[in-house]
């Protein structure tokens, strides 16, 4: 059987379905503007100095460049599934809050909050699956832990409303999501009710590195919809951890439990850099994104926790906002310093070192001396959501060129003084 790390794999094909068949790279070339349209939209840059600034004042401004959200929330329920990942207070051993690392910061919910307020939505519902050591506390008392104003981001609409996504939460049962887009590993997922019980869907993330995916924005924030007290029930060896999702998703060794959907291809590509940015593209497609919102004023460089060596605390500056999650995605790794078009032994996608706690065989694919993993707005493009192609995206506000900040040149300490 041919390496399925060295070719365009049947399943690839069948994803792209021609419609973007040079998106899909072989042995890490820079991937081509694929030859048949795919949807874009407007994206908004701005630069932002301060977590202290009118962020309200700034995302009405940066909604009205994109095209005006008004129409789409005014008497609607939004659901803002926020960006949380690590422990509660990861970041203060390095004097600072998760806020200013590796969490969306509690001035950007708050604002988005006032401003969809504003814009008549009638509820407004903040979501998230904790980490591990929460399962079962409320939200709300994860973020006062960090020292997130709940009250106060309660006050900034009608109704405002903080649900744990982890397991069923309020409802009975949970929902199945059908991939609306053209799928690569999965055909649908089940979910907490909030992600079905909504008219208008954000995805609100950090600007980040990744030490397995090599960034970390809008689609990647999506993986945390997925329930780990559900997906954590799967099969396990004695002595493993209770909670598997990882293993399910990531390395695919065990399948989901029983009534819950499968797999398409159970004899698929196990390693996880293929894995992981083509099951982003069908919980992209399960539940796909109406709104990209992402968080770069302060950030965190050379993987996505405080707890992973080598990582360093960073300053872009920077808000990114646009409707299709593709596009917003392309350009914010274009402001990062990223190729948003970059093969997988290129930047940041060759990873240069191997995280730890994973199983030998996932380290390294076959064939490799190092990890590297696939371009997720690539196979987002690949499966028709949306394009990540620069060229075709419609800039508003800070040009590319005036917003870089290069995060690979300041994770190395090589940018300029």
């Amino acid at each position: 059987m041919p390496d399925a790390h060295r070719i365009v794999t049947r399943r690839d094909m069948f994803a792209a379905a021609g419609l973007a068949a040079g998106a899909l790279t072989v042995d890490g070339a820079r991937a081509a503007a694929p030859a048949v349209s795919v949807p874009t939209a407007p994206v908004s840059v701005a630069k932002i100095a301060s977590y202290d600034q009118d962020l309200v004042a700034q995302f009405q401004q940066m909604f009205d460049e994109i095209g005006g959200i008004g129409h789409l929330v005014r008497g609607k329920t939004v659901a803002m599934k926020v960006n949380l990942t690590g422990a509660s207070g990861r970041g203060r051993h390095v004097g600072l809050t998760a806020g200013q690392t590796s969490w969306v910061h509690p001035n950007v919910v708050g604002a988005l909050t006032a401003v969809f307020a504003k814009q008549g939505a009638r509820r407004i519902r903040i979501l998230e699956s904790t980490f591990r050591k929460n399962y079962g506390a409320p939200l709300e008392d994860t973020l006062l832990n960090d020292g997130w104003d709940v009250a106060g981001i309660k006050s900034a609409g009608p109704l405002v409303e903080f649900e744990d996504t982890n397991g069923l939460g309020q409802a009975k049962q949970y929902s199945v999501l059908k991939v609306k887009s053209r799928p690569y590993i999965f055909p649908a997922f089940s979910l907490n009710h909030s992600y079905e019980d909504c008219d208008f869907f954000v995805s609100v993330a950090k600007m980040k590195n990744h030490e397995e995916l090599g960034i970390t924005l809008s689609m990647k924030n999506l993986f945390g919809i997925t329930p780990e007290l559900l997906y954590g029930l799967a099969p396990k060896p004695p002595g493993a951890s209770p909670w598997v999702r990882e293993r399910v998703f990531h390395y695919g060794q065990v399948p989901p439990p029983a009534g819950v959907p499968q797999e398409i291809d159970p004899s698929s590509d196990r390693y996880e850099g293929w894995r992981m940015p083509r099951l982003l593209t069908d919980l992209c497609g399960a539940r796909p994104i109406d709104l990209a919102v992402l968080d770069g004023i302060e950030t965190i460089i050379g993987g996505e926790g405080t707890g992973m060596p080598g990582t360093k605390h960073a300053k872009p500056g920077l808000l990114v906002v646009g409707r299709n999650c593709v596009c917003t995605d392309a350009v914010a790794a274009a402001t990062m310093g990223y190729n948003p078009r970059a093969g997988r032994h290129e930047a940041p996608f060759r990873l240069y070192k191997n995280p730890k706690g994973h199983p030998p065989e996932q380290l390294v694919p076959p064939g490799e001396t190092q990890q590297y993993a696939d371009n997720t707005m690539l196979m987002g493009e690949g499966a028709g959501i949306g394009t990540a192609d620069l060229s075709r995206i419609d800039l508003r506000g800070v040009p590319i060129k005036d917003a870089m900040y290069d995060y690979e040149a300041h994770w190395k300490g090589q940018a300029p003084v």
